[in-house]
């Protein structure tokens, strides 16, 4: 062998040195990176809407320029309507959303801690939950007496049940264990839920109203579109009619 090294390939090396000789290898890189789409997409919409490329399903005929689409993106940000429209839906997002996230979490922990809770309030809120939020726009315009309300309550309608829903899921999900060893060291009714219900089911609220503050908002839009006078969505659809 002469002190030399030698270098076995993989087909002949042992089964565990193998593996190991495959796993060290580079991986192939991706063909499609964040980084090449975020350079070439712009290049592919430049290309598609000067040609006005037209693929039957989809077609560029209509669709703006990127230079066309960035002047008209700095004229909005620059418009002094833009601030008195976001703070109307700012508001509005915040009223509905504020309610659900009160509502929700109090009912969730209610029908995840109570049986009769859970009896009385799951056969409604389960008939009611499957319709679209935004279904309700035409009976929020006849119920309330001014378009402000209605779209309050539309975005609290959509914020309501996700966050309902993953604070019972959180609760349910509390490790028996953990409520029975508080029993046995005998904390009373505050104390079990303050220090323990509430930060076992902390993550799952907190996801419900990670999506309730989106679903509300985009609840929010469509209703502006509909029925409001000022707010992020009607600036929009004003600016597209």
């Amino acid at each position: 062998m002469g002190g030399r090294c030698w270098i076995l390939p993989a087909s002949e090396l042992p089964w565990w040195q193998a593996i190991k000789a495959t796993n060290d290898r580079p991986a192939t890189r991706p063909l499609a990176t964040p980084g090449v789409l975020s350079r070439h997409l712009p290049l592919f919409w430049q290309m598609a809407t000067t040609l006005k490329l037209d693929f039957g399903i989809v077609t560029f005929s209509n669709v703006p320029l990127p230079a066309d689409v960035a002047s008209a993106a700095l004229e909005f940000f620059h418009s002094p309507r833009l601030f008195s429209h976001v703070v109307s839906s700012l508001e509005r997002v915040f009223a509905g959303y504020g309610i659900a996230a009160v509502a929700g979490v109090t009912l969730g922990l209610l029908i995840g801690r109570l049986q009769f809770a859970g009896d009385f309030l799951q056969a409604p809120l389960e008939l009611l939950r499957p319709i679209p939020a935004v279904a309700w726009i035409p009976l929020a315009v006849l119920m309330f007496p001014s378009s402000e309300l209605s779209m309050i309550f539309i975005t609290f309608t959509g914020a309501l049940f996700p966050i309902l829903i993953n604070t019972v899921h959180g609760v349910e999900n509390i490790d028996p264990r953990l409520i029975a060893s508080a029993r046995s060291l005998g904390s009373a009714r505050s104390a079990m839920l303050l220090e323990v219900i509430i930060p076992g089911a902390a993550p799952s609220i907190v996801t419900g109203l990670v999506i309730g503050m989106g679903t509300s908002w985009f609840c929010l839009v469509t209703a502006e579109m509909i029925s409001g006078q000022y707010g992020i969505g009607y600036y929009t659809w004003e600016s597209y009619t």
